[in-house]
């Protein structure tokens, strides 16, 4: 409802008012600053008493956006704390190499960025040299999150510090030998220098929050006393357009991460042109960080622009900052000053005054080059202004020019980020404007050299002294070996023996071995739950009491559900990350977790459970980043298959996970049917990555959610869970000649196959023995392993191909997934080979009903296992149809 010209009324007009006439006055009184000197002084004295309000204590919203101004004048800057001369010489050394080193990849063609670090040398340099923790000093030293196309930037640093040589620089992006440097930072590749992978956008600021988060977690569970760590993450402008770089923003400000830093190298510019060409990508970033409750801190113009602010007495170059997007901008970095002239300084009286007292010089200087992140003092006074600030992250937007340093080709172009190399005269020009000591002579050997000051020069003596200074080389990747002691039998021994005639599904099978393994007095801290919002639906609702939910608060509210047993307890040194529906927060913490052995020293073992179907298919670009990451832990795909999860249709029903999964060489995927082969797959999982000799790798299971008696384990059968198949039960022949066949079923499917076995005896005299495949996977990989070994001379025989050795029959494959996942191993199968399995869309109906949709129910096994023999000539061939009459099929 609106008043009678229209305008909407606001929540102001439900509030009381004490004194209409006392409003009214404020009200004439802004009306006449208006009128009188303008709407920009109303608008300059509103803020202000917003201002003086703010610093009163009165509780009033916050503005979202400031001028186009630092947020940091130049008098407020804190004294720089370094030799400005030497590090700008520093600075130089690495933009040269940094240049160098792509150009001279060039000529292989692999590639290579050069821009991006050209624009942010200063963000990084300003860093290295007075703030990011190394790892020899006390506690865990700083994580930075570097922007993955400015890592030829971090490569030149480690050049110059004596830790990488010409010959690598020369190896970039050539890995095959063993001795290059990978493109981007991959820890994976490059394991004592890289700590976190950024390149796949998005990824590295959703990381950094719930790195920074878990870092709380450790100190406040009295793992790890990480008050010293502080989280940098250097990030693009363009790269926040990705979605998942502002997802936790309001996590991060609701948790008060306050040991958290966003570094926005804002050089206006994404992969192929600008940001936001018609508007301003610094002002909507500042909305959105200061709407979630971030500190936010502008360093936009470097000091050249100081006379330019002082000549501004009537607000007209504030405001045209304000107005002006940033694609034009960007053209006024690439003009001459004539054109600066008319179309900035043109646009008013004011203004144009203002320009007559410049001179093309000064102009020049502002508009093409002079931005807050290319002066170290400017980003120095910024990191200081993050770190003092208490109670919120911050995040530090610094404008820069893309291609700075590079010349009038490189600087401000929409394609430079793939401008590979520099010619010999971009070269010539460079080292003039950094005014290196490279002889021409150098120059004119035709490949552009690498220059390096000397091991023993004041730059690498002030570079390596700075370091001590913070701790040691940075960034570093620290591993020291601590192995967890093997938790007690006792835990794993209740799976083990069965539930007798109760039913259990796999999931609460799970559930159970870890809320028991938590309790181990000497690992049981170490377990990790992270579920996001799902606890209830995976039986996990036990852990709430007993583990606690971890919030940095505690809890502050008596819970609706206090006087029952299982309510919902937050604690500041909860164990269980319960993060909401967010899937992609949840494997931001799991990756946090499982890489704390090396960020901080301290093993931890989470478990990441959740709906398969959300699982690697809605977040697996972070699967592959756990991957590279070199993070151990449990991955738990619950409610499994397509076809158990009753009513819930398309979107829950799994079938293909395993599919997905199996494309990750990290990932070691298990399909179990039964609780005692979880208990073996886990003990086997904490041996490889938490033992003396542990391994880079992580475990996917899926479990489901079907009760089901859960037998005893046979004996000898634990290498046969953990290679991936054994035999579960043998079947009985009838008679001697009885037709033989050979039934491998994963997960739940095991149910199908035991049923089949008996109607194929009991109908149609078929002898049928009944396999557990725990791993299509692991069978595959290790097939793969001995054909490759035949490469080399090596005559091994795959695990799959010995263990059926001699079974007789054809053999048939079924699971709850697409049959894709079994067919996996078929190659390596002798026999004759044939797979059923749930390929399509999910379908909501009772299990029973599913399956017979999808043809995978014990009829079903029972007609293909009759269709393979009659082929054979085994049974008659009508058989086949007299059996799809008798079941309905």
């Amino acid at each position: 409802m609106t008043d009678p010209v229209g305008k909407l009324p606001s929540e102001l007009d439900q509030l009381p008012d004490r004194d209409p006439e006392e409003t009214a006055e404020w009200a004439a009184s802004l009306d006449a600053v208006t009128k009188a000197a303008g709407p920009h002084r109303a608008a300059y004295l509103m803020r202000r008493s917003l201002q003086h309000a703010e610093g009163a204590g009165l509780a009033l919203p916050k503005l979202l956006e400031t001028d186009y101004i630092n947020s940091i004048p130049t008098a407020a800057e804190p004294a720089f704390d370094g030799d400005l001369e030497m590090e700008s010489k520093i600075t130089a050394w690495n933009r040269w190499n940094a240049a160098a080193m792509v150009t001279r990849g060039s000529r292989f063609g692999v590639g290579g960025h050069i821009a991006t670090f050209a624009s942010a040398a200063w963000l990084y340099e300003t860093g290295f040299n007075h703030f990011f923790r190394g790892k020899e000093g006390e506690g865990s030293g700083d994580q930075l999150y570097i922007q993955g196309h400015a890592s030829p930037g971090i490569y030149a640093r480690a050049f110059l510090d004596g830790r990488l040589d010409e010959q690598q620089l020369d190896n970039f992006r050539q890995e095959a030998g063993g001795n290059g440097l990978p493109s981007y930072p991959h820890p994976r590749r490059l394991p004592w220098l890289w700590e976190f992978p950024t390149v796949s956008m998005g990824l590295g600021p959703l990381s950094a929050i719930y790195q920074a988060r878990f870092n709380r977690y450790l100190a406040n569970r009295n793992i790890k006393d990480t008050s010293n760590s502080h989280v940098w993450a250097f990030l693009g402008d363009g790269e926040m357009d990705e979605p998942e770089s502002t997802a936790a923003l309001a996590l991060a400000a609701r948790e008060q991460l306050d040991n958290l830093t966003f570094v926005i190298n804002c050089n206006l510019q994404r992969l192929d042109g600008p940001v936001r060409a018609n508007f301003r990508v610094v002002q909507e970033l500042e909305g959105a960080f200061r709407g979630a409750g971030w500190n936010v801190v502008k360093t936009l113009w470097g000091t050249a622009w100081d006379e330019l602010f002082q000549l501004d007495t009537t607000g007209a170059l504030v405001r045209r900052l304000r107005e002006v997007p940033d694609a034009q901008f960007q053209t006024y970095a690439t003009r001459d000053v004539a054109y600066i002239r008319e179309h900035f300084f043109g646009a008013e009286p004011a203004l144009a005054e203002l320009a007559k007292l410049l001179t093309d010089a000064k102009i020049a200087e502002c508009f093409h080059t002079s931005r807050g992140g290319h002066e170290a003092r400017k980003v120095y006074a910024a990191y200081r202004a993050a770190l003092a600030h208490k109670g919120a992250p911050t995040v530090i937007l610094a404008q820069t020019v893309k291609g700075y340093t590079l010349g009038p080709g490189f600087e401000s172009r929409n394609a430079n980020h793939q401008m590979k190399k520099l010619d010999g005269k971009q070269f010539r020009a460079m080292r003039d404007l950094l005014d290196l000591p490279i002889p021409d002579a150098k120059l004119d050997e035709g490949l552009v050299p690498y220059a390096h000051p000397g091991a023993d020069s004041p730059e690498v003596r002030y570079l390596q002294e700075r370091r001590a200074a913070l701790g040691g080389p940075a960034p570093a990747r620290r591993v020291h070996a601590v192995a967890l002691p093997t938790p007690e039998e006792r835990a794993f021994a209740a799976l083990k023996k069965g539930s007798g005639k109760q039913e259990l599904a796999t999931t609460m099978a799970f559930v159970r071995l870890v809320k028991d393994l938590m309790r181990d007095k000497q690992t049981g801290k170490r377990w990790v739950p992270i579920v996001p919002d799902e606890a209830r639906t995976f039986g996990m609702e036990a852990l709430f009491p007993s583990a606690g939910i971890y919030s940095p608060l505690g809890q502050t509210y008596d819970p609706v559900d206090r006087d029952q047993l299982m309510y919902y307890k937050e604690a500041k040194d909860g164990q269980v990350l319960n993060e909401g529906i967010t899937e992609a927060g949840a494997m931001a913490d799991f990756i946090a977790a499982a890489t704390s052995y090396a960020t901080h020293g301290e093993p931890m073992i989470p478990f990441y459970i959740f709906y398969s179907m959300f699982g690697w298919q809605r977040t697996g670009d972070q699967f592959w980043q756990l991957g590279d990451q070199l993070g151990r832990g449990f991955v738990v795909g619950a409610t499994a298959g397509r076809t158990t999860l009753t009513g819930e249709g398309l979107q829950h029903a799994d079938g293909h996970s395993h599919l997905i999964a199996a494309t990750n060489p990290a990932s070691l995927n298990y399909d179990p049917a039964f609780a005692y082969e979880i208990a073996v797959i886990v003990q086997d999982g904490l041996r490889r990555m938490y033992g003396p000799d542990a391994e880079d790798v992580f475990y996917y299971l899926t479990v489901y959610n079907e009760p089901k008696p859960q037998p005893a384990m046979p004996e000898g059968v634990e290498e046969g869970i953990v290679k991936g198949l054994y035999r579960f039960k043998e079947g009985t022949p009838a008679r001697a000649d009885a037709p033989r066949a050979q039934l491998l079923a994963s997960g739940t499917a095991i149910h199908w196959a035991l049923e089949a076995q008996e109607l194929l005896a009991a109908d149609w005299g078929v002898t049928a023995d009944v396999w557990s495949a725990t791993s299509w996977g692991e069978l595959r990989r290790e097939a793969l392993e001995c054909d490759e070994a035949l490469l080399r001379g090596e005559q091994r025989v795959p695990y799959v191909t010995q263990a059926l050795e001699g079974a007789p029959g054809p053999v048939l494959a079924v699971s709850d997934w697409m049959r894709a996942v079994p067919d996996q191993i078929s190659q390596w199968v002798e026999q004759d080979w044939s797979s059923l399995g749930t390929d399509g869309f999910g379908i909501s109906d009772t299990r029973d009903a599913a399956r017979r949709h999808f043809g995978v129910d014990a009829q079903s096994v029972v007609v293909a296992v009759l269709a393979q023999l009659a082929r054979r000539g085994e049974v008659p061939a009508t058989a086949v149809k007299e059996a799809r009459d008798r079941y309905g099929l």
